[in-house]
Order: structure tokens, then sequence, then C-alpha cells
């Protein structure tokens, strides 16, 4: 899926998402990842919604995002109950959805100067 934005360049944008990749400006990634306007954190270790755990929710807390977007692929997959508690015990706001929509979510959110955060989820390589 090709994404189109009105001003690339103030921030890091989403130009693209597939199965297998996350195309981030010009650079593509194959391995999951965290995005937000400033910054990208490659070679996140979770491959499934299911893995992610409250060391995940330390890392992204970390960035200092109102809200994080994780995208879960091709179809929606929730991450765990404690997980999802994690981030609103402090204050960040989070949503799981297809990787699809949390690249059109996190493109209109950074594009608005918004603290977001994706979180693109992708299959383990091999």
């Amino acid at each position: 899926m090709d994404l189109s934005l009105d001003r690339p360049g103030e921030y890091l944008f989403i130009r693209r998402v597939g199965p297998t990749t996350v195309t981030v400006v010009d650079r593509d990634f194959h391995t999951s990842l965290l995005v937000t306007p400033e910054k990208v954190v490659e070679d996140w270790a979770v491959t499934d919604a299911t893995q992610m755990s409250l060391s995940d929710v330390e890392t992204m807390a970390a960035l200092n995002p109102e809200l994080v977007i994780i995208g879960t692929g091709e179809r929606q997959v929730f991450p765990p109950a404690e997980v999802m508690a994690g981030f609103l015990r402090r204050g960040i706001g989070v949503e799981a959805m297809t990787s699809g929509s949390a690249a059109r979510t996190y493109s209109l959110l950074s594009g608005e100067g918004r603290k977001v955060l994706a979180a693109f989820i992708l299959p383990k390589q091999g």
C-alpha cells in the first residue's frame, strides 16, 4: 500500500506498508520497528503482538509518546491486557490495528505535530 503525504521531510513518514516490509521515507525495513516523527528504532524483537511485554512498554515510554499505535500486520491482533494497561497507567494512549491503518493514523497525527509512536510488527524472516 502506497501512502502519500503533504509535508515529507519535516518528520519521518511512512511511505509504504506491506506484509513483510515498512518503508520509512526511502528506506525499507524488514524487521519490526518503532517510528516516531524524529527517530526509527530498528530490529525491535517482537514478531507477534501476543509476545509483547511490559519491557516493550518501557522501551516505548522512554521515547515520550502521547499515543502508541501498534501495527499488527494484515489483521488486528491485541497485545496482552497487561501491556495495554501498562501504557494507560503511564498516561499514554494505545491502539492496536492493522499495519495499513497504523501507517495512515501515524501519518495523520505526525503531520499534525503530535507526539505519536508507531510500532510495526513484522513476521520473523527466514
